[in-house]
This record gives C-alpha cells, sequence and structure tokens, in this order.
C-alpha cells in the first residue's frame, strides 16, 4: 500500500519571505503504519537556536512538551519535525501552484531546469548529506542526527520567489523524509494549510453543537459496524486539532527559553495608558463590590437573628420564589471574584480548552452586569414615575374587584348566559363568594397608603440587586394580593371534585362495576336493590346540581388560571435571564470564530490520478495544472488544501441553556393540567424551571475580600500587542 503523508502547515509561515534554513517544530501523529501525520507548529531560524545555551533536546522540547495537554502528551512528543530550505531560484524542481487561477500555469524551459537539478544535487552532495539533508553546525546537526537515528526528520523544500494568492508567497514540498528506517521521496503528500489558532481570535474544534445527542442503539447490530471497528483508522484527527490549537502555546514557550523578544517601546506608552486605567478600574469595581459584601454580611446577621421567629418563617413561606432568587444573587456577589480568578493553567496550552474555561469563568460577572442593567433601566422608570404607577395599578385592582369579581358573581347568581341553575344553592356560593371579596377589599384598602412606598422598594431593589429580584418579588407579591380568588377557587374545586366523583361512583354502581384500588382495575360487583335505590335518590339531585357548581367552578378556573399564567410567565422570564450566556452572544456577535463546529477542507489543487486520502470527498472541486513539465517534477500524488472551520449559529448557542431551563417541565405538564382543570384539581402556580443553584454562604474580612475583587479584575487584564506572540 502507498504511504501517505499529512502536513499540517500554518498559513503565516508561507505568508512571508523567510530565511534560508528554517527549523521545523511540531508533533508527529501516526495511527496507522502507512499514514502519518506531521503538524508544523512554527519555524525557528537558525541565528535564533544559536543563542540558546542549554540542550536542545533534553531542556526545551521537554519543557515545552511538559506544558502540553496530558491527552497531547499521550498522543504524540513535541519535537524538532526537520529543516525546510529555500532553493535559490524559482525554477527549481517546486510544486508550483497558482493558488488564484489554477487553469493559469507558468512555462519553463526543459533544458534549463534539467541543468539547474543537476546543480542542486551537486550541491547537496558536497555540503550535506547523500539524502539531501543539509549538514549542521554544533549542537543542532546532533540532534538532527539523533531524530534521523529515530525515523523522525523531514526535510522540506520551496522556491521563495514565487507569489501566490490568498496572502501566500510559497507552498512547502516535500523533499524527502526518514520514515521507519527509510528515507521516503515517493509518497502521496496531503498539504494542508491552516490558520494558526490564537486565544481570543479562532480555534478549531471536531465537536459539534448536538453531539452530546445519544441515539438509542439497536438490540443487535450488524457485521459491518464490529469489522468497521477491528479496522485501523487511517489518521487521528482529534489528536492533529488538538496539536494544532496548541501550537501558539508551544512557540511562547519555545520562545522564553531561546529568549525571543519582541519591540516594546512602540506600545509601551499606550499599554502603560491601558495599565493605569485598568488599576482604576480595578480599585473602583474592587470598592463597590467590598460595600455590597458588608451590607449582605449585615443583612444575614439580622436574617439569622430573626430566623427563628414565626413572622420570617411565614414570609419565607409566602415569598419562596423572592427568597430563592435572593439566595442566587447573594451567591453571584460573594463568589463572582472567586470565579473570576479560577484559572487553570494546564488549560492555557490549548487554545480550545482556554476558551471554554473563558466562557466559564466570565458567564457569572456577565449575568450579574446584565441583570443589574436591566434593574436599573426598570427601577430607574419606575422610581422615577412611581405615583403614575401606583395610581394605576389601584385603578387596575378596583376595575377587576367591582367589574368583574362583583359583577361576575351577581350574574352567576342569576340566569347566566340562559342557563337555569338552581336558585339556592346558586345564592350560597354567590354570597360565600361576594362575603369574601369584601373582606379582602376592606384589607386592601388599608395597603392603599402603603402601596407607594412598596413600588418605590420595588425599584430600589431592581437598581441595587437587578431585574430579577423585583420579578421574583411582583410574583410572590401578586400570588398573595390574589389569595381571595385562590381561596374562592380552592372552595368551589372542592365541591366540584367531590360532585364528579361521586356521580362516577354512582355510574359505576349502576353498570354494575366497581373499582378495586389494589389492582387499579374496574370489577364487576352484584349491589343489592337497597343500594340501587339510594343510588337513584343520590344521583338525581347530584346530577341535576351539577350544572350550578359547574358554571362557579369553570368561572373561577378562568379567574386562578389567569393568575397562574401571569405567575409563569414571571417566572419563565426570571429563569431566562438567568440563564442567556450573555458573554457567548457578545461574542459571538463580535467574533464568530471563537465558535467553531467541525472542519472542512477546501481542495486548492491535485496533481494525482485518483485521490487516496479519504478526508477528502469533493472531487468536483479539484483543479489540475495544465503544465506537463510540472506534472514531471512531482513525485507522488500532491494534494493541496486549506483548512476552513463551521460555526454555531445564534440558536445553536442559545437553545441548550435554555433546554436546561425547561428541563424540568414535563412534556405533558399542559396535558395533565388541562386533565386536573376538567376533574376539579387546581392549577399549580409554578411550571418547574430550573434555577441556578444556591451557593454557601461566605464570609472573610472585608480587607482580604477587596483585595480578591482588585486582584480578580487585574488578573482579566487585556494584553497588548507588544506583548503578543507575533
Amino acid at each position: 500500500m502507498r504511504r501517505q503523508c499529512r502536513i499540517w502547515w500554518p498559513k503565516q509561515l508561507s505568508s512571508s519571505e523567510s530565511s534560508s534554513y528554517s527549523f521545523l517544530f511540531g508533533w508527529f501523529v501516526s495511527c496507522a503504519s502507512t499514514s502519518l501525520d506531521i503538524i508544523v507548529a512554527f519555524a525557528c531560524d537558525e541565528v535564533s537556536l544559536s543563542r540558546c545555551q542549554c540542550s536542545l533536546k533534553q531542556e526545551i522540547l521537554r519543557d515545552t512538551n511538559g506544558s502540553m495537554s496530558v491527552f497531547l502528551q499521550d498522543k504524540s512528543m513535541f519535537s524538532l519535525l526537520g529543516q525546510c530550505a529555500a532553493y535559490p531560484s524559482r525554477n527549481d524542481q517546486l510544486l508550483r501552484v497558482d493558488m488564484v487561477n489554477d487553469n493559469q500555469s507558468k512555462s519553463s524551459n526543459d533544458g534549463a531546469v534539467s541543468q539547474l537539478n543537476r546543480k542542486v544535487r551537486s550541491r547537496e552532495k558536497n555540503n550535506g548529506c547523500e539524502c539531501g539533508c543539509n549538514k549542521l553546525d554544533g549542537l543542532l546537526e546532533k540532534h538532527r542526527l539523533a531524530a534521523v537515528r529515530s525515523s523522525q526528520w523531514i526535510h522540506m523544500v520551496y522556491d521563495s520567489h514565487e507569489i501566490h494568492g490568498r496572502n501566500i508567497h510559497w507552498i512547502p514540498k516535500l523533499h524527502h523524509m526518514h520514515w521507519n528506517g527509510k528515507i521516503l521521496s515517493q509518497c502521496d503528500v496531503h498539504v494542508i494549510f491552516y490558520e494558526a489558532p490564537r486565544y481570543g481570535s479562532h480555534h478549531f474544534s471536531m465537536s459539534f453543537w448536538n453531539s452530546s445527542k445519544r441515539v438509542k442503539a439497536l438490540l443487535k447490530k450488524p457485521k459491518w459496524v464490529y469489522e468497521l471497528h477491528q479496522k485501523q483508522p487511517l489518521n487521528d484527527l482529534e489528536a492533529v486539532v488538538l496539536a494544532m490549537n496548541s501550537a501558539t502555546a508551544s512557540k511562547m514557550v519555545f520562545e522564553k527559553h531561546v529568549g525571543s523578544k519582541g519591540s516594546f517601546a512602540k506600545f509601551s506608552i499606550i499599554c502603560m495608558f491601558i495599565a493605569l486605567v485598568w488599576q482604576l478600574l480595578a480599585v473602583s469595581v474592587a470598592s463597590l463590590s467590598t460595600m455590597f459584601y458588608i451590607f449582605l454580611q449585615f443583612l444575614h446577621s439580622l436574617l439569622k437573628f430573626a430566623s427563628e421567629t414565626w413572622i420570617n418563617m411565614a414570609s419565607a413561606r409566602v415569598f419562596n420564589f423572592a427568597f430563592i432568587n435572593f439566595q442566587i444573587r447573594c451567591g453571584q456577589i460573594l463568589y463572582w471574584p472567586i470565579f473570576l480568578q479560577d484559572k487553570d493553567l494546564r488549560s492555557q496550552s490549548c487554545v480550545e480548552h482556554a476558551e471554554k474555561a473563558a466562557l466559564h469563568r466570565h458567564s457569572m460577572w456577565s449575568s450579574l452586569a446584565v441583570d443589574v442593567l436591566l434593574g436599573n433601566l426598570i427601577g430607574l422608570a419606575l422610581l422615577f414615575h412611581a405615583e403614575a404607577v401606583c395610581s394605576h395599578i389601584l385603578n387596575f385592582a378596583n376595575d377587576m374587584t367591582n367589574e368583574l369579581l362583583r359583577s361576575g358573581c351577581v350574574w352567576l347568581m342569576g340566569v347566566p348566559a340562559g342557563f337555569k341553575l338552581n336558585t339556592e344553592l346558586a345564592g350560597v356560593l354567590g354570597m360565600i363568594s361576594l362575603n369574601a371579596i369584601q373582606i379582602w377589599s376592606t384589607l386592601w384598602f388599608f395597603v392603599d397608603y402603603l402601596f407607594i412606598y412598596l413600588v418605590k422598594g420595588i425599584a430600589v431593589l431592581g437598581i441595587l440587586f437587578g431585574m430579577t429580584i423585583p420579578a421574583a418579588f411582583v410574583r410572590d407579591m401578586i400570588v398573595l394580593v390574589t389569595l381571595h380568588v385562590s381561596t374562592l377557587h380552592w372552595m368551589i374545586s372542592v365541591l366540584y371534585s367531590q360532585q364528579i366523583q361521586a356521580l362516577a361512583a354512582l355510574w359505576r354502581l349502576f353498570r354494575g362495576r366497581k373499582w378495586n384500588p389494589l389492582r387499579q382495575r374496574l370489577d364487576s360487583y352484584d349491589y343489592t336493590v337497597k343500594q340501587h335505590i339510594v343510588g337513584s335518590l343520590l344521583f338525581t339531585p347530584l346530577l341535576l346540581l351539577l350544572p350550578t357548581t359547574s358554571v362557579f367552578y369553570i368561572f373561577f378556573t378562568m379567574m386562578n388560571s389567569s393568575i397562574s399564567l401571569i405567575c409563569m410567565l414571571i417566572e419563565v422570564t426570571v429563569s431566562v435571564i438567568h440563564a442567556t450566556p450573555y458573554i457567548n452572544i457578545v461574542l459571538w456577535l463580535m467574533r464568530r470564530r471563537r465558535f467553531p463546529s467541525g472542519i472542512w477542507f477546501e481542495i486548492v489543487t491535485c496533481h494525482s490520478n485518483s485521490i487516496l486520502f479519504p478526508e477528502v470527498s469533493c472531487l468536483d472541486k479539484i483543479s489540475l495544472p495544465k503544465n506537463s513539465q510540472l506534472k514531471e517534477s512531482i513525485s507522488g500524488n500532491v494534494l493541496i488544501s486549506v483548512l476552513h472551520s463551521n460555526f454555531w449559529s445564534i440558536g445553536q448557542i442559545v437553545l441548550p441553556h435554555y433546554r436546561k431551563v425547561f428541563s424540568g417541565v414535563s412534556r405533558s405538564y399542559f396535558a395533565k393540567s388541562a386533565y386536573g382543570v376538567l376533574t376539579g384539581k387546581r392549577m399549580a402556580y409554578t411550571l418547574g424551571t430550573k434555577l441556578p443553584s444556591t451557593m454557601p454562604w461566605m464570609f472573610i474580612p472585608c480587607k482580604e475580600y477587596w483585595c480578591l475583587c482588585r486582584n480578580s479584575i487585574l488578573a482579566c487584564m487585556p494584553e497588548c500587542d507588544c506583548y503578543r506572540c507575533r
């Protein structure tokens, strides 16, 4: 079987002029005896390596490999891959591909090419080795010989005078390679250009947004499935992608040892200004957070002192939803500097892991900041228009009480919609309802004077703690102020459900059936004549009184269901505010490339009679050069492609978080609720959406908390361009 070699080449190495000799660093990844992946991380010239005083193999490479992820260390070791040399002329034997227009190729003279090739072979034989590798000086030659003996060395060539499209000046060609003790120059080569991932810019990922979904496995798998698992894979794309994502980190660690320094003078003033502004921001945010911390500690001590009183326990049950959200918000305020400062040094070696860790680290404070921003917008508007809002709410409450509840009960006591009801039962139910409404209206009259302060308190809560706290408090207040409606609905629903159950039992009596609670089924049963007579006497009045009870039950069910839907809407809004990944959305809008979802290859050109690479499937995109001399100069099948990524959509980013919120809601919730309404059961005020988990209370000295907040902000200081790896 013909051997295959995939060379993953950084695009920036070919986007600028290079020195005559460059040493390539990266990883060898091999899953099969006939397939090899060579991931080139970066290149370094001989001048930079000559400044290094320590042993290249034992010190720099070992430390660089040790800083990589454990999975990558198990798959491959960071090493010196080989060298890349430039031919002195653009007419040497070299792969020339016009990446802009593949149909236009340059013509060359056959005699000139042959003569020049003989000169090149003569130069390599005199100045280098018989295989074509150039002889190096000092420790580099020792490491080259050691790599050759261990069958890990490649020799690349390129034409420094050629200029191609897509910001690529030259394309590397595999001159030969040492593989398993053999010198190979005839093999299928796939050169893949990739843009080196950088933190905050982009990275590659093999995972898809819905990859967590699992398909139910069949009871018996086909035979070809087991045969497919027994075959040896041709390549390990997971290890290759991990190596590409670690290329920038390996370059940074390597340059620290080599001593490569960038230019700092150009951006020194800008960096000093950014550092000063960030210091002021850190001090101000830390001071504000410490003030909240002191206030929360005082409030926690006060509530802990009064936790055993019946007033505190009753208020905790009445305002349960607001109390849970208040615990969540207190935990976010207390723990955000700890989450922001939590850094895993091992994850920084891979850009993908660093991006995921950063998103997790910044999710809490971004959710807190957006919630507080919404709370300030709504709270300030509510605070400035408190009197108008209070007037509208009171008028709405009076209209609902007088125009809807009282008028509805009086209407039901008469002939509603032409239905002839039982006058006595309708009068009793109507008078009970009117008395309950009147008692509650009298109590509400004394609250009218305090309602303006309640509205202002809700506005202040929104300004200080965000939108979710006042929203949860409003939801609990709606449940409290409509207690008379829920009480009347409970009373009517008990009467209606008992009546329905009695009619169902009597109907089973007439059919000669009896419910067996042990076996949960209907069994045949022989009733006596007296039982049938008593059942008939009870069945008739219950059936005739059912329309009256049903009318009152339907009326109060509609009222209570409307209140329940409003409470559910507020609950869903609060849960969505907590669960929305704001930092993900902002980063997606600014730089979509930070959310990759799978990779694909754009084939640029190919010189082959048949494509032998398993990852290539788009044959219709291949364009072959027409220059016959170019084809003769290529040994083996050569494929040139560019690596690209698919990206998540905004829906694919947000939907998993929202799906987690509604994971506790049963799919048959509304069907069960509708069945419960028909059978006389009460509809719950909560939908069962999930909220963030509450965290235990934390207490540390105020000075330490201030330092923790300041250090957390300083740890997120953006890096200037002068500090970045170029």
